[in-house]
């Protein structure tokens, strides 16, 4: 995985973990009730329907919605919304969640920004809205692991 979930290419990501599992394409076809022409069409998308990507997911063992909930932490998190907002916005009667989840990539993808000096501590906190002291926590916390 490059780190990057700025652009995300579904397709090409599926092919990669096809490879990387080394999973039989006549399979593939019996699963998906396709052809293989049909298959190697669906690694040249860019998206795929959520159907048939949580399809991908369970056969693949890998679950690739995460890449996009991955994307809407770094590029577009909830401080910058006004979910939360009750007196613009009725409830919604879908599920709420508490508070991103940071996983280990995107924190590796962030320190390594930092790290490299890609962007400095402030362009992390303003371009992602990253809590200042989660961020301060992780420079602590990882760092001291190396």
């Amino acid at each position: 995985m490059n780190g990057h979930f700025k652009n995300i290419h579904i397709g090409t990501l599926v092919k990669q973990r096809v490879v990387e599992l080394e999973m039989d394409i006549q399979r593939i076809c019996n699963f998906f009730k396709c052809s293989n022409a049909e298959i190697e069409e669906m690694f040249l998308q860019e998206q795929l329907n959520t159907g048939i990507l949580l399809k991908w997911s369970k056969l693949l063992e890998y679950d690739f919605f995460r890449l996009y909930t991955q994307h809407l932490i770094l590029y577009a998190p909830q401080g910058n919304t006004n979910y939360n907002d009750t007196s613009r916005q009725k409830r919604s009667k879908l599920p709420q969640f508490r508070k991103n989840i940071y996983t280990k990539e995107v924190i590796d993808f962030i320190l390594e920004m930092i790290e490299n000096g890609e962007k400095t501590k402030n362009q992390i906190l303003e371009e992602y809205k990253i809590p200042k002291t989660t961020l301060y926590k992780w420079i602590s916390k990882y760092n001291s692991k190396k």
